[in-house]
């Protein structure tokens, strides 16, 4: 029988890991975009060489991994970059993310993804649930989380999905700006809701 996905995604600094993390305490399979995105990215993958040829060897550190930092201002300031990133990575994170899929032997399994509608990983999913947050909170979260620089966090927002976009695929909403004990709550209530409707 094919198992039940349920997407899950929302904006840098959302919150995104804190309700995963949840799911996964309640016995959940975890499929995390974000871990697929490094996994394809490692040394001598397809994907790595891609970018070296493309980005040039200013996008390596001495270890030979992705300098992220540099990649990230390279993308969010240069449009044709960004898309460039996009064709080297986005197919491959696709199938990383398909292998993580089949092996779940939870009851459904959460694809964690902030790219979820955008990169079309929203094909693979039953249900989608939007995290919901104001931007103050995420600019504020990312900031502190990271030390990042409030401009480039700025225009990695500006460069995702607004919010109320992200919304208008919703099926399920989790607000994540009311404290921790609430957040229990509103993923408990939502995982019982899943197990009763969408399986």
């Amino acid at each position: 029988m094919k198992k039940t996905i349920i997407g899950l995604t929302g904006g840098i600094g959302s919150g995104k890991t804190a309700v995963s993390d949840r799911f996964k305490a309640l016995g959940i399979h975890i499929v995390d975009a974000d871990i697929a995105a490094r996994t394809v990215v490692e040394p001598n993958k397809p994907a790595w060489n891609d970018i070296k040829a493309f980005f040039g060897v200013d996008a390596l550190l001495e270890d030979q991994t992705l300098n992220r930092a540099w990649l990230r201002k390279q993308v969010f300031a240069d449009n044709d970059k960004r898309k460039k990133l996009e064709e080297f990575t986005h197919p491959r994170i696709r199938d990383e993310i398909i292998q993580g899929l089949t092996k779940t032997a939870s009851a459904y399994s959460l694809l964690v993804s902030p790219l979820l509608i955008e990169s079309g990983q929203v094909q693979l999913v039953k249900k989608v649930i939007v995290i919901d947050v104001l931007e103050s909170t995420q600019i504020e979260r990312t900031c502190s989380r990271d030390s990042n620089d409030i401009e480039q966090v700025k225009r990695i927002i500006a460069a995702q999905l607004s919010t109320s976009e992200r919304l208008k695929y919703a099926d399920e909403i989790i607000t994540n700006d009311r404290g921790l004990r609430e957040l229990d709550l509103q993923v408990f209530n939502l995982h019982h809701k899943i197990l009763a409707t969408y399986l």
